[in-house]
């Protein structure tokens, strides 16, 4: 035996009772649980270069998340969806009701409709889309609706290439006048568009006068007017009552004032074509739905168009012309389907 022999009564240092001193005890894996109970994962302090000290009653979990702010829906005037549906309704029964007075001798009365309609256009869409040297693009399209408005009462033959020339001169003449004045010529990009859209705003109104010139013009501008306004009326009115479900919170309209105002539209379209001469109710049913669901839809897109602006903090236009925008938009862009549905369809 040698004196640095253990004695049989020394513990047994590598025994389960007595632990190895300097070492850590041994890892038992992430599913089984140790003698005090579960491990919880260490938590790595960041910028330390290292780990920090492991302190088992801290949580690996940062805590809570944080709610996404929720965005309120903007409350909806009820008297001002109800004026603008009746100024739809105005729109209509004025275009529908100067169509009548129209024929091969008597041009000029619906001329004269149709350029009231182009002028509040201009006013409205320039006022609230405000492009760089606005007063020269209105006047320039002023000067447009009063060329497409010639162009359609004496040309000889019905059509739209003439009126494409003049709008495009038009175009030239409203982009030119944006040139004059270096803080404009600065922003030309990116209100050329704008200043687009309301040239062919004043074309698109135009085309009523060449339609109203075609054999079966005048029953498709009764019965296209008549779902467009009625279309128009109904999406608004019923905003006024049930705008739900919400489109966007940032937008004031209602799915169903949308679906309502277009099957209503295409309803009275189906309903006149069977009392109209030359039509039936199918066709007068086509010309209904193809109005009526451009026009609700170009309504709703001026709505987006406003709450976009809104968002990126440009300050509110003139509430009239803000809201006169959307009716305005639904007939000019309905009047060239119009035209279009009569000369290829009927």
């Amino acid at each position: 035996m040698f004196a640095s022999a253990s004695s049989p009564a020394a513990p047994d240092p590598w025994s389960d009772e007595v632990e190895p001193a300097g070492f850590p005890p041994p890892r038992t894996g992430p599913g089984v649980d140790g003698p005090a109970g579960p491990r919880k994962p260490r938590r790595f302090r960041p910028g330390g270069g290292g780990p920090s000290v492991y302190n088992p009653d801290e949580e690996f979990d940062d805590g809570p998340e944080e709610d996404e702010e929720e965005i309120e829906p903007v409350e909806i005037n009820k008297r001002l969806a109800l004026t603008i549906a009746g100024f739809a309704l105005l729109l209509g029964v004025g275009l529908v009701l100067g169509a009548q007075t129209s024929g091969p001798g008597h041009r000029l009365p619906f001329s004269l409709v149709v350029f009231g309609v182009q002028l509040l256009f201009v006013l409205a869409w320039t006022m609230a889309t405000r492009p760089p040297a606005l007063l020269a693009v209105a006047g320039a399209a002023t000067l447009t609706a009063v060329a497409v408005d010639t162009v359609a009462v004496r040309a000889g033959q019905p059509g739209l290439s003439r009126l494409l020339y003049a709008a495009a001169a038009g175009l030239v003449v409203a982009v030119i006048a944006q040139t004059v004045r270096r803080a404009d010529r600065r922003q030309l990009t990116d209100s050329f568009g704008t200043t687009a859209l309301v040239v062919a705003g004043v074309l698109g109104v135009a085309t009523l006068i060449p339609l109203s010139r075609i054999p079966a013009g005048t029953q498709t501008i009764t019965t296209a007017l008549t779902a467009t306004a009625l279309a128009l009326a109904v999406a608004r009115a019923t905003d006024a009552v049930l705008a739900w479900p919400r489109l966007a919170p940032q937008v004031p309209r209602g799915a169903a004032g949308v679906v309502l105002g277009a099957m209503l539209g295409t309803l009275a379209g189906g309903v006149l074509g069977s009392f109209l001469v030359g039509f039936t109710p199918t066709s007068g049913a086509l010309i209904g739905l193809a109005t009526a669901a451009t026009a609700v839809l170009a309504d709703l897109a001026v709505g987006y168009a406003e709450a976009g602006r809104l968002m990126a903090g440009e300050p509110p236009t003139l509430w009239i012309a803000r809201h006169m925008q959307g009716p305005l938009g639904g007939i000019a862009l309905a009047a060239p389907v119009a035209y279009l549905i009569c000369v290829l369809f009927l």
